[in-house]
């Protein structure tokens, strides 16, 4: 009786054990103070293009949100960014940059979400390999007289906004993904009523920061213009 009553003690322990180490999320230690000023030699800003990459793509409902955390994970602002999945400095052994590589259910972002573009993973790639710093208020090269859709509005958009308006499931049924509907939202003034956060219209990015004024002033200026496919 005492044999048995230890052995099914020792088998509780174990499954105790075994549903510890499955849940158990292994973070790291990350110094998130933030660094600020320009980027040296060219460098990546963290704030500016690889934040609104992880809001957009991956900090959504059903994924990589605070509510959701799928498999442990929350990207939607550094410090979570660096908990798990990230070794500063080597972007060929981290996680979160090795996924976006994948295919299939395997691929970050996972179908039907659009995968990034081999610009924006190299970004990824390039900001991880240069330390993976908290890099904030850095100099940008936004300037307020560029106001073309493909040089200036559609990159921003690409960065900020297509990682829920694409495809057949994009947010709200608003796709950002090519120049037609984002003319008809940006007619309609959808478009700037969502980034300028104005009242009476769901502010965009969602659970995000607010675009640059540079960038919000190109927009509008763009929008101003007639919205030109140039």
């Amino acid at each position: 009786m005492q044999k048995t009553f230890l052995a099914a003690a020792a088998v509780a322990i174990l499954i105790m054990a075994v549903n510890a180490c499955k849940h158990e999320v292994p973070t790291q230690q990350v110094n998130t103070t933030p660094v600020s000023g320009p980027v040296p030699n060219n460098g990546v800003c963290f704030e500016i293009e690889i934040l609104p990459l992880f809001q957009s793509n991956c900090a959504k409902s059903g994924c990589h949100d605070a509510a959701t955390q799928k498999e442990g994970y929350i990207l939607d602002n550094y410090a979570n960014i660096m908990r798990k999945g990230i070794i500063a400095g080597k972007a060929d052994n981290s996680k979160i940059y090795k996924v976006l590589f994948e295919t299939g259910n395997d691929r970050m972002p996972q179908p039907p979400n659009p995968d990034l573009t081999a610009a924006q993973k190299a970004l990824i790639g390039k900001w991880i390999n240069e330390g993976a710093k908290n890099t904030i208020n850095c100099s940008t090269t936004c300037d307020t007289t560029q106001f073309k859709y493909g040089a200036n509005i559609a990159p921003v958009l690409s960065a900020s906004c297509t990682g829920c308006h694409s495809g057949a499931g994009a947010s709200g049924g608003v796709d950002l993904s090519n120049y037609n509907n984002v003319k008809t939202f940006a007619t309609n003034g959808r478009l700037v009523g969502a980034v300028t956060h104005a009242p009476g219209y769901s502010p965009m990015p969602q659970g995000a920061a607010k675009l640059s004024e540079c960038q919000l002033t190109q927009i509008k200026k763009w929008v101003a213009a007639g919205a030109l496919n140039n």
